[in-house]
């Protein structure tokens, strides 16, 4: 089993900044891919990023990349996502994922660990 819990969230203003950060407790050794969704209300969970523990290899969504930038700490079990020139339509809760599949994964199906959310609002 591997608990997460996110932390980081908040409100910003529209171009401002945010750091979201998700550690990893129980099995993590086993632990090799990482992501991020994201849900807005009355709208499907959507991928954001993610990332492979041993290679370091990652993804973006269209929507966030060059803005967003997603990495990870393994001494700290932590992974972070980094959020830039953030807009009103980045306003959603952002889940932190994890699985023991070796990968870098876009599809929420493939993951086994989620965290509780946590809420990022960006005001206009």
């Amino acid at each position: 089993q591997v608990q997460l819990v996110e932390s980081g969230g908040g409100l910003v203003q529209a171009g401002g900044s945010l750091r979201l950060s998700c550690t990893a407790s129980g099995r993590t050794s086993s632990t090799y891919a990482m992501g991020w969704f994201r849900q807005a209300p009355g709208k499907e969970r959507e991928f954001v990023a993610a990332i492979n523990w041993s290679g370091g290899r990652s993804l973006y969504a269209d929507s966030v990349k060059g803005r967003f930038t997603i990495s990870g700490d393994n001494a700290k079990n932590t992974v972070y996502l980094q959020m830039n020139s953030l807009k009103p339509e980045d306003t959603a809760v952002y889940y932190c994922a994890a699985d023991q599949t070796m990968g870098v994964f876009i599809s929420a199906s493939r993951y086994d660990y989620w965290g509780q959310g946590t809420q990022v609002t960006v005001s206009s």
